[in-house]
């Protein structure tokens, strides 16, 4: 049976079960060419939040480059008879199942990562894993990759949900349907402190720390452990919704979250990071405003001058470059952040993504931005393809 996507405001609602595992393997591909094993490469990696974008990137360098064996959590909706399951229920079985065919150790759960209870299955899985593929009880990498709109408390029960708003100002902007090419004004109110508050308490830093509070309970960590989250900082012309906005003191309480982690185990672990990675299509940025915009010009840009990275080129660049090199030294920037941006916040980038976003009217849209390449990195990341769209 053929299934279309089924796409509201840039939303899409449906996922085709079959397109997934040709994109797992593709990734598979890239990472077997680039990536190879070296001294001091994890070989126990887990990934909370591994299910879809630079989670499942994440995973799938560590497992198939590496080798390593991998627990994977992520909290997924299963098929019904009356609609398919989450993309990232597809990735799973697809990541399982490749990985099994590989001989590489893989164990997937589902469930809510931010509850007690998850921490303490995840672990025990960790433990399993390492059993299973003959290996000590140890975490050589954690990394920490959740992208959820709602957080419940474990501690209280209260949920929060997180808001996409500016702070103190309201926020007016162009932004673009990717879908048909049209463009709208994009009129977003200031956030209120319990919004903000709300936010950071979804997307900041502290579950992060519970994470990694766990797991050390367990007695999981090593000399050898690195721990990684991923933010985005973008340029400045999309501070206003982003980096000076709700999101912006979410990662600002992500990179505290960081310091303190270091401060507290730094002297036990081989240290944390917060990685700062590249602008690309994932089912959040997608809907924020101005931002598919952005992409769109900035994806024509970095194509034309040969810089483009997906997800899992970023991955590569970041284990490769930065997290596992020959002298063990990772190379971060004043605050103590890993830089795979660096290619995206070149001067000549910007300042070409920049003219060209100055430039872009309804006429000539699809000639001077990457909007099909948007288009079809938003439907690949569903199963989809542009023939879909027919």
């Amino acid at each position: 049976m053929s299934i279309k996507p089924m796409i509201r405001n840039n939303i899409c609602l449906n996922a085709n079960p079959d397109g997934f595992a040709p994109n797992v393997q593709k990734q598979i591909e890239y990472v077997k060419k680039n990536l190879k094993k070296e001294n001091g490469a994890p070989v126990m990696v887990l990934v909370v939040g591994c299910s879809n974008g630079y989670g499942l990137a994440s995973r799938i360098c560590a497992g198939f480059g590496y080798g390593a064996a991998t627990v994977g959590l992520s909290y997924e909706n299963e098929p019904t008879d009356k609609r398919t399951g989450t993309p990232g229920y597809y990735n799973n079985i697809a990541y399982d199942e490749k990985a099994a065919k590989a001989g590489i150790v893989s164990v997937t759960l589902n469930g809510d990562a931010y509850s007690d209870e998850m921490k303490i299955k995840t672990a025990e899985a960790v433990k399993e894993a390492a059993k299973k593929a003959g290996i000590p009880e140890k975490i050589d990498l954690f990394v920490y990759s959740l992208a959820s709109p709602v957080r419940t408390d474990p501690k209280t029960g209260v949920m929060y949900k997180s808001a996409i708003k500016p702070i103190g100002t309201a926020f007016s902007g162009k932004t673009l349907n990717v879908m048909d090419g049209t463009f709208s004004a994009a009129n977003v109110e200031p956030a209120s402190e319990e919004e903000i508050a709300s936010t950071i308490k979804v997307m900041g830093g502290e579950d992060w720390e519970l994470w990694m509070d766990a797991l050390n309970d367990k007695g999981l960590f090593s000399p050898k452990t690195c721990a990684v989250a991923y933010t985005y900082i973008g340029p400045e012309s999309s501070w206003a919704i982003y980096k000076n906005g709700t999101i912006g003191k979410a990662k600002e309480d992500l990179e505290r979250a960081c310091r303190d982690i270091n401060k507290k185990y730094g002297s036990n672990i081989r240290g944390a990071w917060v990685s700062v990675n590249k602008a690309l299509v994932t089912r959040s940025s997608a809907v924020i405003p101005t931002i598919p915009l952005y992409i769109t010009c900035l994806f024509k840009v970095m194509k034309e001058m040969r810089l483009h990275e997906g997800c899992v080129e970023q991955i590569v660049r970041l284990y490769r470059d930065r997290l596992y090199t020959a002298d063990c030294n990772v190379p971060a920037d004043s605050e103590n952040r890993i830089r795979i941006d660096d290619w995206e916040m070149r001067s000549d980038v910007q300042k070409a993504v920049e003219e060209k976003m100055k430039k872009i009217t309804p006429e000539n849209v699809f000639a001077e931005t990457d909007i099909m390449g948007f288009r079809q990195d938003f439907l690949e990341a569903h199963g989809f393809s542009a023939e879909d769209l027919n």
